[in-house]
């Protein structure tokens, strides 16, 4: 999957795009890991009993020149994309992952297209 300006999530209704006022060490302090060719990188487990479950995961991905981003709930080896919105069990996983992105929101990682 290449890196777009805008991403949708498969089942989500609202659409993000990469903040104007992005900082790299906001990304730090998000949680976002530094990767070997620069990129920053963003996994959390979305079971909404314990961040330590092996379960569905988000897992976001920003270029190393903050203009160009990879959104995706995937399984828990990171191998399969899920859709967490079309099973009524999943609701808390949807809860947990709306929590994510509207602190990505607030610290102006993401913005609401």
């Amino acid at each position: 999957m290449a890196y777009t300006e805008k991403i949708q999530v498969e089942g989500d209704t609202d659409t993000y795009s990469l903040s104007n006022d992005i900082k790299k060490y906001t990304l730090r302090d998000l949680g976002f890991v530094v990767t070997k060719t620069g990129s920053f990188s963003f996994e959390r487990s979305l079971d909404p009993t314990s961040p330590y479950k092996q379960g569905i995961k988000l897992k976001v991905t920003i270029n190393s020149t903050l203009d160009g981003l990879k959104m995706n709930t995937v399984t828990a080896n990171g191998l399969r994309k899920v859709n967490i919105f079309n099973r009524e069990q999943d609701q808390g996983l949807v809860e947990q992952y709306h929590y994510i992105l509207e602190e990505f929101v607030s610290r102006s990682v993401l913005q609401k297209v």
